[in-house]
């Protein structure tokens, strides 16, 4: 149930053994190894050094440890960069992002691909079969560094051919781009260049195109990778970690490759990264938001096919942020139980030892810079063993009462025509997220055209390109819907629906929305009804047939209900989307739990999850055993009961 990452080339091998013997005394189980080390395994053409991973394998492996063994092509070595420029990839400026760091490659590059497919498959070939090697990363973190995208030479080559296999002729580009406007049309698709230097603002069907290839290459390499470990290691799983907030390429599509899902969970750097406002960065500085890993456990569940692993858990403070504070005494242990809770088949922490050198000697591990000392998250990394270890077995994971519809597309094209500078669809979707689980409510995070069948609540915080797919799944649904602002706005090629917005769900929804207000700070309009509060960034003009559940200030509908079929028509603020959630877990019949901000619930099977990010007690509802902490959930406590 608990791992670790572990770079056996950064120390003396005298330690390997006494290293793998600590992780067993500590409770650890598995050992993620050998991601980042092709200079290592290969330090010139052809000449290879697996000596030493052999002995390190053997090693982790006597000691009774489960290897994780990573495809080492997130950093392409030295001799190969020089010998193959066109590997590098290119900023948006047009300059080359060279050596010097990691994931300095370009997705396009058939140099890349042909020598990734080589170390591969030599690794592959060596590893595959090892009685200790139970599973493979391919890579490591896709997207990291902003390295989804390149704007190269050979990015420019590959979009052509991506764009001559979508459309066949440069018409059809022409008709489905809108090229006519401001005399973009081309005569072939060797004029089409990459949607990037122009004077203003490019064609967005274009930009959206481009990220849709950038997102298919991703998916592609990492295919070839997973074809190649599925012909030499046979038996063994794959997977991949990816990580928080990265929206530039689709997730499920990369998943279908993978046998299960991993995400590399680091809390409190994700604070800084999130449009939180600077109180609520300073209120959670130091344990995270309740709701970041929590989303992202039930996101990689669903894009795992149900199972999911953390392949890098925050042991302390990390390196990368623009502020790193320790995390409060028993928030790693926290972390890693939310993580079960959510349905964690493993919990691997990053890392074992923190490096004294290189680039991410301030990122704590479980033991500190010395050879023998456990540090913070080491001690509560134990404490959890312990406690897994009296526990017994978890039971399985099951579906959760609610589904929310979560939609990598979106992201690009609110991001390519946000309309209002704050409009941000990770913002939106983390927000919804927010206001069920502060209801005590569990949520399965699944892709557009998944079905819906057995939930009993679905949210839709924006979809903006409603699938022939999506709506079947909407159509059918027996479970109430709400769909959130810009649903339906475009179709496939980014323009505004013939019938106006919400497109394909008119007929589901009864709405068409005739004008949209983006609303700049100190701008809003109260909403009253049903349901009361403010509409805020967004809001949506509209006229409908269905029943008006709440309206505008000027008296038009705000909050529709037409068959099941719900529509909030605005960005709503704190006290809105409140009150629309708990109105719709009443017309879904869910019982709810009014929870403080710094509380969440969290159920797997017949045990109950309860977690206090805060600094004030809880008294916990139990209703059952009590297994693990008190009725009065202290700051930075974990309870269980059954």
């Amino acid at each position: 149930m608990l791992g670790v990452c572990y770079y056996p080339e950064h120390w003396p091998e005298s330690r390997w053994s006494v290293d793998a013997h600590r992780m067993r005394e500590l409770g650890l189980t598995h050992v993620r190894i050998g991601e980042f080390a092709w200079s290592r395994l290969e330090p010139s053409r052809d000449r290879f050094t697996f000596d030493w991973l052999d002995r390190a394998i053997d090693v982790l492996h006597k000691a009774g440890l489960k290897i994780v063994l990573g495809t080492p092509t997130a950093t392409p070595p030295k001799w190969l960069i020089d010998a193959h420029p066109d590997i590098l990839p290119y900023d948006e400026q047009g300059h080359v992002r060279g050596f010097g760091s990691r994931r300095h490659y370009s997705f396009s590059s058939g140099t890349w691909w042909r020598e990734s497919a080589r170390i591969v498959e030599i690794v592959a070939r060596r590893y595959g079969d090892h009685p200790g090697v139970v599973g493979w990363q391919t890579d490591n973190e896709y997207g990291c560094h902003s390295t989804t995208v390149s704007w190269g030479p050979e990015d420019r080559r590959a979009f052509r051919q991506w764009l001559r296999r979508r459309y066949q002729t440069p018409e059809r580009l022409n008709e489905a781009w809108g090229a006519v406007f401001w005399s973009m049309e081309v005569n072939s698709f060797d004029e089409v260049e990459l949607p990037n230097q122009a004077v203003t603002e490019v064609n967005p069907a274009a930009r959206l195109d481009f990220q849709r290839f950038c997102s298919d290459q991703v998916a592609a390499y990492d295919r070839m990778q997973v074809d190649i470990l599925r012909a030499h290691a046979p038996g063994r799983f794959i997977t991949h970690n990816f990580m928080g907030f990265i929206t530039d390429f689709d997730h499920f599509q990369v998943g279908a490759n993978l046998d299960f899902a991993s995400w590399d969970s680091y809390p409190i750097g994700f604070v800084e990264r999130f449009p939180f406002t600077d109180a609520e960065r300073a209120l959670w500085a130091e344990t995270s938001h309740p709701d970041i890993a929590p989303f992202h456990h039930d996101l990689y569940r669903g894009v795992g096919h149900g199972r999911f692993w953390v392949m890098e858990q925050q042991p302390g403070p990390v390196n990368w942020a623009p502020w790193n504070p320790v995390p409060k005494p028993g928030m790693v242990r926290l972390w890693t139980w939310e993580a079960l809770a959510h349905g964690a088949d493993v919990v691997s922490y990053f890392r074992w030892r923190q490096a004294p050198f290189a680039q991410e000697q301030m990122h704590a591990g479980l033991n500190l810079p010395g050879l023998d000392e456990w540090s913070v998250g080491g001690r509560e990394a134990g404490q959890t063993a312990d406690e897994l270890a009296a526990l017994g077995p978890l039971p399985d994971t099951c579906r959760s009462p609610v589904a929310l519809v979560y939609d990598y597309a979106t992201a690009w094209t609110t991001a390519i025509q946000p309309q209002g500078k704050d409009f941000c669809y990770e913002e939106l979707v983390l927000r919804w997220y927010e206001a069920v689980r502060r209801l005590g409510l569990d949520i399965d995070v699944v892709p557009p055209g998944a079905s819906l069948a057995g939930y009993a609540l679905v949210l839709v915080p924006s979809l903006i390109h409603v699938t022939p797919a999506a709506l079947t799944a909407f159509a059918t649904a027996t479970a109430p819907v709400l769909y959130g602002p810009r649903t339906g706005s475009r179709d496939d090629t980014f323009r505004i629906p013939d019938t106006l917005p919400p497109g394909p769900l008119a007929g589901l929804t009864g709405n068409r929305v005739t004008q949209v207000a983006s609303l700049r700070p100190g701008l809003a309009v109260p909403v009253e009804g049903t349901v009361s509060g403010t509409a805020i960034r967004w809001r949506e003009h509209l006229t409908t047939t269905g029943t008006v559940l709440a309206r505008f200030a000027d008296g038009d509908p705000a909050f529709t209900a037409t068959n099941g079929h719900h529509c909030l028509a605005a960005w709503p603020d704190e006290a809105l989307l409140s009150a629309v959630m708990h109105h719709m877990a009443g017309v879904a019949g869910l019982p709810v739990v009014d929870l403080p901000a710094h509380v969440r619930l969290r159920r797997r099977g017949d045990l109950t999850f309860a977690f206090n990010y805060g600094t004030e007690d809880w008294l916990v509802p139990t209703q059952g055993t009590l297994l693990l902490g008190s009725n009065l959930l202290k700051p930075q406590e974990v309870s269980i009961w059954r």
